[in-house]
């Protein structure tokens, strides 16, 4: 499950949400060649981790301020929320395995 979050959303879409189900944020934006690439990748493993957990998409140049407050400083940037907080997380394009085994881990 996947879904588009902006600044008026995120509060409910992923830190309420996170209290039920960990949320893996992914930030990006459009002109982002590696956010490109990662997309599709995170779009797999939050198919083949459905129901245990839910991936929300930032576009960082729509929706600046949970970036900011999340100290998002290069994307792609990818969190992981769980009640309300970032539990872990990892920047740049990394390999399907390596996030496969890191969301293993968290989950």
């Amino acid at each position: 499950m996947e879904n588009d979050v902006s600044d008026d959303s995120f509060e409910n879409d992923v830190i309420k949400k996170s209290g039920s189900i960990p949320v893996m944020v992914d930030f990006w934006a459009p002109w982002c060649g590696p956010c490109m690439m990662l997309k599709p990748v995170l779009e797999k493993l939050a198919g083949e981790f459905d129901g245990k957990v839910v991936l929300a998409k930032v576009n960082v140049d729509a929706n600046k301020k949970y970036a900011t407050e999340f100290g998002v400083m290069s994307i792609p940037a990818v969190k992981l929320f769980k009640n309300g907080k970032v539990v872990d997380e990892f920047n740049g394009a990394q390999p399907e395995d390596m996030i496969r085994t890191w969301l293993n881990k968290m989950l």
